[in-house]
């Protein structure tokens, strides 16, 4: 498939007159990492929109997972009347969404009516630590790796099935095999062609290791640009699925086998190109400063984990022996390791294996560039490499629990002078409504092991 034109507000308007376009989709990105928004006529968009921006209810940064009003967040509530913010749209971000017909599709800034920024919204929380990298003189770059589940049901059948006894699009390993992978080309080939139509710059895909598991990969850019495209290509994965019969989870943990997940590979560059982080007379091939950012890494992992395993499940992912990772440790190309340092010189960095597929890139990417920038900036010396089974380890260990990573999120002092108590607050009360619903509820679980035999 062709790389269509690429896009801006020139080339849209004129597609637009044409009649090629005729829809644009103007989504924001809520707390769960989703897309939210709506669907405008595109002659409306561009008489209207491009100038003004469109409203959204505030909300949209203020619910539950079902979309249900919650107590507790200073920003949006029936005292306040929920009203409207600013969806302003980035038109760095427009891009054409070949899924759908006549669509393009933009992501938005979230601002007050007042034209002040929504300080907790995901992509203004990262955007606020890369002006503080940009400020000390660097700039991120960052590439996702997302896994994901395709069953042979559609969304609609495996709702109807409350997801249990779903039939996985592979029935044996195929993690790397060609032959495995062949049984889900059409709907591999059709959303690598669409992300590449849609402007990404697709590498590959490949087969992993749980029933039906796979994972496309993108090459790396500037961390926004990923964590937008990220968004775009989870959406637009759902969506392609859906359009084929078929459905595919990016969960944490579907099942007692390997989780999905989203390791993080991230560098920093000096604005002017130049390659801070890596030194070739180092044993490692790592600078001072390139230390530096491992250890900020390790030093606020722990308080950092409520943005890297944002859901209950998320901690269901952390199994020993299951390439997620337990232990607090750095290694060379070590997958035992929660951050494994891989590459050389101009490509070395470090993946950070403590997200599963349900993360929201926006808060991860922030707070691994934040725990970096801290690093460098207080020098923090950098513990020695670990070689072997970091599993086996006395290693500190990745917080176990969604419970445990509040209270490390909540208490931490560094995370409000880094984010903001807002932002703290905020993603503090996500974490409690999540632990709340969860524990009103009765699992699968409760009732094989309790109906008969308790």
């Amino acid at each position: 498939m062709p790389r269509p034109e690429p896009l801006d507000i020139e080339t849209l308007k004129q597609e637009v007159a044409s009649g090629l376009i005729d829809t644009v989709a103007v989504s924001l990105t809520d707390m769960q990492g989703r897309m939210q928004g709506k669907r405008l006529h595109a002659q409306y968009f561009v008489d209207e929109v491009i100038a003004h921006g469109t409203e959204a209810c505030n909300y949209l940064l203020a619910v539950d997972v079902d979309m249900n009003t919650v107590d507790g967040y200073a920003m949006s509530s029936w005292d306040t009347g929920y009203g409207d913010m600013v969806l302003r749209p980035d038109f760095g971000t427009l891009h054409r969404v070949p899924w759908q017909p006549g669509t393009v599709g933009v992501l938005c800034d979230v601002l007050w009516q007042d034209g002040t920024d929504v300080v907790a919204s995901p992509r203004q929380v990262l955007k606020r630590q890369l002006d503080r990298l940009h400020a000390a003189g660097m700039e991120a770059f960052v590439g996702t790796e997302l896994e994901f589940i395709v069953f042979l049901d559609s969304f609609e059948e495996a709702w109807d099935a409350g997801y249990r006894n779903l039939t996985p699009a592979n029935q044996y390993n195929v993690d790397y095999s060609m032959l495995g992978t062949a049984r889900v080309e059409p709907l591999l080939r059709r959303i690598r062609n669409e992300m590449y139509a849609a402007g990404m710059v697709v590498e590959s895909a490949k087969g992993e290791c749980n029933l039906g598991q796979h994972e496309i990969a993108f090459k790396y850019r500037d961390a926004l640009g990923t964590c937008d495209n990220h968004v775009i290509y989870k959406t637009g994965a759902k969506e392609i699925a859906a359009q084929e019969d078929v459905s595919l989870t990016f969960m944490a943990k579907f099942n007692e086998r390997e989780g999905n997940s989203c390791h993080i590979h991230l560098s920093f560059r000096g604005t002017d190109g130049s390659m801070v982080m890596a030194d070739d007379s180092d044993p490692e091939g790592l600078s001072d400063l390139g230390k530096a950012f491992i250890a900020g890494q390790l030093a606020h992992i722990e308080e950092l984990t409520l943005l890297l395993a944002p859901n209950i499940n998320s901690y269901k992912r952390y199994v020993e022996g299951s390439f997620a990772p337990t232990a607090l440790r750095w290694g060379r190309d070590n997958r035992t390791c929660s951050y494994r340092l891989v590459g050389h010189g101009p490509s070395l960095r470090v993946e950070n294996r403590v997200p599963g597929g349900d993360v929201n890139p926006y808060l991860a990417v922030a707070a691994m560039v934040a725990a970096g920038l801290d690093g460098i900036e207080r020098n923090l010396p950098l513990e020695p490499i670990f070689s072997g089974n970091a599993y086996d380890s006395d290693s500190a260990r990745v917080p176990s629990s969604m419970d445990k990573a509040l209270q490390l999120w909540t208490d931490s002092e560094w995370v409000r002078q880094t984010f903001g108590a807002e932002v703290q607050a905020h993603y503090a009360n996500l974490a409690k409504v999540e632990m709340a619903a969860f524990n009103k509820s009765v699992t699968d679980w409760e009732r094989f092991r309790s109906f008969e035999r308790m």
